[in-house]
């Protein structure tokens, strides 16, 4: 079953935010979804514990360097889909997740710097490609973007990370009301009141693209990987 791992060395990238929301979503879908909260500060299992989290969504905590490729495979025997979120630095915890992916989600804000800790993040998953003689299909993801505004210094960025063989998904994950609240009201984008938070149905479109993204992605990947 695949596994979709999001990695990035900077903290604030977004990593944990994408990682629910798209959870989130493949659960709304009927789908099986385990996420491994590999993430020292546990966003993923503080979210968890408030109400609303999906009965097919299970959050798995407390891993570590030395358990992290058990609970990958522990989880995949047991879910249609495995998602890991990672600490914000570069470990051995990030380079043994990323070896098993079926696909590494690389979240960055539209920024040079932000670029700039992504590409390391690029370069790790190569090293590990390298290491296990597998391809692993990644792709940057932008966060925190305006659904409104396109700035040219992000389409800059997007062309050197194409330019570099580096694909960014088509869908961005933009700055949404939603997709913070439900860190701090618990639940998913869909059962939020928009009586507490506005722009609801904008951020349930943005899940909806961003899954079928990445669902497409897992879809492409398999056929190269048999080759």
């Amino acid at each position: 079953m695949p596994t979709i791992v999001f990695a990035s060395p900077k903290g604030g990238a977004g990593k944990s935010t994408s990682a629910v929301v798209l959870a989130c979503e493949l659960a709304r879908q009927g789908a099986a979804v385990t996420v491994i909260d590999a993430d020292p500060n546990r966003p993923v299992s503080a979210w968890a514990r408030r109400p609303g989290r999906p009965d097919a969504l299970e959050v798995v905590a407390d891993v570590t360097e030395e358990t992290v490729i058990d609970a990958i495979e522990g989880a995949a025997a047991r879910a249609p889909f495995v998602i890991v979120d990672l600490e914000g630095t570069a470990s051995l915890t990030v380079a043994y997740a990323i070896s098993r992916a079926d696909l590494v989600v690389i979240p960055s804000q539209g920024s040079q710097l932000d670029a700039a800790e992504a590409a390391k993040a690029v370069k790790l998953i190569r090293q590990q490609e390298r290491a296990f003689a597998r391809r692993i299909p990644h792709a940057v993801l932008f966060t925190r973007t305006s659904a409104a505004i396109r700035p040219r210094t992000l389409q800059h960025i997007r062309g050197e990370f194409e330019a570099h063989g580096v694909p960014a998904l088509q869908t961005q994950m933009q700055e949404r009301e939603a997709f913070r609240a439900i860190f701090s009201f618990g639940g998913t984008v869909e059962s939020l009141n928009a009586g507490q938070v506005s722009g609801l149905e904008g951020a349930a479109r943005n899940a909806r693209a961003f899954a079928a993204e990445v669902v497409g992605m897992l879809r492409q990947s398999r056929p190269a990987e048999a080759a």
